[in-house]
């Protein structure tokens, strides 16, 4: 082997050897994200649509802790032959877009043809989306909705029992994917930062209600979900308005 290679810190044994850092296991805790996906495409395969939305809550668990781990601990420039971010985008699809679209289009939500136009929409829209490098606003929040099919398809699964408020619905956050209206990101968005991370915690309480009700949410948690859902939905659009009545 030529000796040129031999000092290559980023293809030769030291750059191998730099996978072992301890900061490393940020990156494997963003990839448990991969198997955690098949979990729940397997539940849906197998008509099991409250696992399904059980392994992607623990997805956004997992999408919750690791990036303010990469973060606190600078990984993109202490570990730079790695791209978290790559890795984050691809599973991130995967969670937050195509699986929420397979729930939507194979759960019998809305019948045919608009199953599967609602579901195409969704995964159509939301690849744009990622595609989209000015996503990300400066205060953190991201500009137009931020493909959170996962929250967004459970929620109108348990709460809407018209199948026109579902496909308006869906055909209308698919349009706001593109508008100029920010979405709050409840770690990211320092604003109301209390008081967005206490309503996600609602959120959770009344999905895990509605879950161990078989996917029906009726008193409290219908109130929790329903209520935690429009806050998230329309945080940072009130705050972009309020800005612009200043």
């Amino acid at each position: 082997m030529a000796k040129g290679k031999l000092a290559d810190p980023e293809t030769g044994v030291t750059g191998r050897l730099k996978s072992a850092h301890p900061l490393f296991l940020i990156h494997v805790l963003t990839a448990l994200g991969a198997p955690v996906a098949l979990l729940a495409l397997l539940a849906g395969a197998q008509g099991d649509w409250a696992m399904l939305f059980v392994w992607l809550g623990v997805a956004l668990v997992i999408d919750g802790i690791d990036g303010p781990l990469a973060r606190r601990f600078d990984i993109a420039n202490r570990m730079p032959q790695w791209s978290g971010a790559s890795l984050d985008f691809v599973i991130d699809y995967a969670t937050y877009v195509f699986l929420p679209a397979f729930a939507l289009a194979g759960s019998g939500m809305v019948s045919s043809p608009w199953n599967w136009i609602c579901g195409g929409l969704i995964v159509f829209t939301g690849a744009l989306y990622f595609a989209d490098n000015g996503m990300k606003q400066p205060d953190g929040s991201f500009k137009g909705f931020p493909t959170g099919w996962n929250m967004a398809v459970f929620g109108l699964m348990v709460l809407s029992s018209s199948e026109v408020f579902t496909i308006v619905s869906v055909i209308a956050l698919c349009a706001l994917t593109f508008a100029p209206i920010r979405f709050v990101h409840p770690v990211r968005v320092a604003r109301w930062r209390p008081l967005t991370l206490f309503v996600t915690l609602l959120w959770f309480i009344g999905a895990g209600l509605a879950i161990a009700n078989g996917l029906s949410a009726e008193g409290l948690a219908k109130w929790l979900l329903a209520g935690s859902s429009i806050y998230l939905l329309l945080v940072s659009a009130v705050q972009q308005l309020l800005d612009a009545l200043r």
